[in-house]
């Protein structure tokens, strides 16, 4: 245990997130009863399959984003650093952990100006909690997150369910709408609202995008469940039988990116919430995501170095371009509109 009771936290979440047996999804995040309509005579060249997107002003070679991770300050730096080296190879977006503990106390954890240096071509999102807005964090603290890492963009994240069933959570979200309008109306880069596993409904996905939100990641459940890590971590009995008791609880990742496309049709959504591989990231965007997002599939690989970082989403990506070539989509605004089949009716003659 460190003398920082945030860092050991942090900490904590590191190692049980990396216990998928601890921190595991209790809900189906719904991919799985979709599926594609096969197309036997795609008529398309698999390798010239088009999977460029473009995020904040730039071009991704694949329509991914390493999504926001957290760590203890002994490990985040080498975390960050092989995150940062694996998406400039990959060309894809990366979206860095909280910042509050470099923004508090100084300790950076590897989320400094050389982040940038080592992914200077891709986007980099910073990060903190809309909790942190409600208890003070405005304007200052949000150039300096971004000035920190020279990043693209500022994700607020929304966890309220978190810091409920958290010992010590924030409990207060009064004014945490209305901070967000302020800042989206006075910082020079574009905000993302993100949830962290509980999914984010179409009324608040609105509410968010007429604050001056300019992108929303559902961050659905069906990943990692953040009342399961709290409900791990809670050493009095009765905090853990509370927060054991919302480890099913959020909106179905795929439902929420139906819901919030159909209510906010020209809305940026990024998708995260149990992606599992490159069909389940098809399968988001058929659905109405522009970018998707993985997390914890890919933690234990930061660990070890940038190699198992790109061999991972190398994987990702080519079942991704495949499901495309198996859906005659050339590129993915063909791929949102790739045909589905309806459920089999048992009973039909």
């Amino acid at each position: 245990m460190s003398n920082d009771p945030l860092a050991d936290r942090k900490n904590d979440h590191l190692d049980i997130v990396l216990d998928s047996r601890r921190a595991g999804a209790r809900i189906d995040p719904g991919f799985a009863a979709l599926t594609f309509e096969h197309c036997a005579l795609p008529e398309l060249r698999l390798d010239e399959v088009n999977l460029q997107s473009r995020l904040f002003g730039r071009t991704l070679t694949a329509p991914l984003l390493i999504s926001s991770m957290t760590g203890g300050a002994a490990r985040a730096a080498q975390i960050n650093r092989h995150l940062a080296e694996a998406a400039e190879i990959l060309g894809i977006a990366l979206a860095v952990g909280s910042q509050r503990i470099a923004l508090e106390t100084g300790a950076d954890q590897g989320l400094s100006r050389q982040l940038r240096q080592l992914a200077p071509n891709i986007p980099l999102l910073a990060n903190f909690g809309a909790a942190q807005l409600a208890s003070g964090y405005g304007l200052d603290e949000a150039r300096r997150a971004v000035e920190m890492i020279e990043a693209d963009a500022l994700i607020i994240h929304l966890n309220p369910l978190q810091e409920a069933v958290q010992t010590g959570g924030d409990r207060d979200w009064r004014g945490v709408l209305s901070a967000i309008e302020t800042l989206a109306s006075r910082l020079p880069v574009p905000l993302v609202a993100k949830e962290v596993g509980a999914g984010i409904s179409a009324g608040v996905a609105r509410r968010l995008l007429d604050a001056g939100v300019s992108v929303i990641d559902v961050a659905g459940a069906g990943g990692t469940s953040w009342a399961a890590v709290e409900a791990e971590r809670a050493s009095d009995p009765q905090q853990h039988a509370i927060a054991k008791a919302f480890v099913g609880w959020g909106i179905p990742t795929a439902q929420a990116i139906a819901q919030v496309r159909r209510a906010c049709p020209d809305a940026q959504l990024i998708a995260s919430g149990g992606i599992r591989d490159g069909i389940d990231a098809a399968k988001a965007i058929r659905l109405g995501a522009n970018i998707v997002g993985q997390a914890a599939a890919v933690l234990s690989a930061a660990l070890a170095g940038p190699q198992p970082v790109i061999e991972h989403f190398q994987v990702l990506i080519q079942q991704l371009r495949i499901a495309c070539f198996c859906t005659g989509s050339a590129d993915l605004a063909a791929l949102a509109r790739a045909p589905l089949l309806l459920p089999l009716d048992p009973f039909a003659s």
